[in-house]
């Protein structure tokens, strides 16, 4: 196992690795507290912006959904007659300047999971470190985003949210530490906060909180020549490669469900999982594999022209949300907003 995935697996118990790190916890809590009373007494201050802020994040660090929340938020917000745009801080990327993205923005500038977003979404897309800046600038260059979502922002505290929504997975709170020695990176509330939601990306609730539950699904398989182009997964595309053991590669933070869900779908795969946020600078399969299937989050670091002749599928994940989700967030927005 890697050091990052003993570590993980360290945060599920509270085993001799969790408490050699408990002490690193309780410096991190220190951080915390002295944060918190900072924008309690206004030495920090949070910033409010013109258009209603949704905040999409997550307790535990590594994967727990985020990405596909946010775009099932976009999706919802248009069905409802929103313009959204999205602001990110865009981790991993090699540079801390502030970019608005467009399809050529390199991965480098834009990250992994905010390119992903604006292509997937088609939303208008700010990256920065300073969320409010990106915020600003987003709605300065598309004056018709009458609606605002931080993915990956529920610790960012200088800007201001009308609604947040917690996303949880399967894992729940872990060992229930906070980091280095759990999974947390703040502590579980009591109750749900004012103003917040609890999404469950898992079959059933996995913490005590009142919450929903996110159904996920894989939509279909697009080349990865179609899926630069825009062009819709086809469900149909899975039956295509029954009867042949292709190679699943995935750059996630827990790549095993994305093979558990392909598995579902009746494939035989074999599996290479990769680290969290993976470069892919160099291809990691050979040359003569005959098909691969990737995520959408490794898809943005793959060009067509230089998979050779490897034919390289992107499988497409999917969340639906509840009627009744719909309805606790719209109540949070101003009504004023709503068209």
């Amino acid at each position: 196992m890697s050091a990052a995935s003993q570590l993980q697996a360290a945060w599920l118990r509270r085993g001799g690795l969790a408490w050699a790190l408990l002490p690193f916890s309780w410096l991190y809590r220190a951080i915390l507290l002295i944060r918190a009373g900072c924008f309690q007494l206004g030495l920090m201050r949070s910033v409010r912006l013109p258009v209603p802020v949704v905040v999409v994040g997550n307790l535990v660090a590594g994967g727990a959904g985020k990405t596909p929340t946010t775009l099932a938020l976009v999706q919802l917000f248009r069905d409802r007659g929103f313009t959204p745009g999205i602001v990110s801080r865009g981790y991993g990327r090699q540079t801390d300047t502030m970019v608005l993205l467009s399809r050529d923005t390199p991965v480098s500038e834009a990250g992994d999971e905010p390119l992903l977003l604006h292509l997937r979404s088609r939303a208008p897309v700010g990256v920065g470190a300073d969320r409010v800046a990106a915020g600003l600038a987003l709605l300065q260059a598309n004056p018709a985003v009458d609606v605002l979502i931080s993915d990956d922002g529920l610790q960012h505290r200088r800007l201001a949210r009308d609604a947040q929504v917690i996303v949880f997975d399967e894992r729940g709170a872990g060992n229930g530490w906070l980091l280095p020695a759990g999974p947390l990176r703040e502590p579980v509330p009591a109750g749900v906060p004012p103003r917040s939601m609890v999404l469950y990306n898992a079959s059933s609730p996995s913490t005590a909180l009142r919450g929903h539950l996110a159904k996920r699904r894989l939509s279909g398989l697009a080349t990865l020549s179609d899926w630069w182009l825009g062009h819709a997964a086809r469900p149909e595309a899975f039956a295509e490669l029954h009867g042949k053991t292709v190679l699943a590669a995935a750059g996630l933070a827990r790549p095993q469900r994305f093979f558990e869900m392909l598995r579902a779908q009746g494939l035989a795969i074999d599996e290479l999982s990769l680290p969290d946020h993976h470069d892919f600078a160099a291809l990691p399969w050979s040359p003569d594999t005959a098909d691969v299937i990737v995520t959408e989050k490794d898809a943005v670091k793959l060009r067509p022209e230089a998979m050779g002749a490897t034919r390289v599928w992107v499988a497409t994940l999917d969340f639906e949300l509840s009627p009744a989700f719909a309805s606790e967030l719209m109540q949070w927005l101003p009504a004023t907003d709503r068209p």
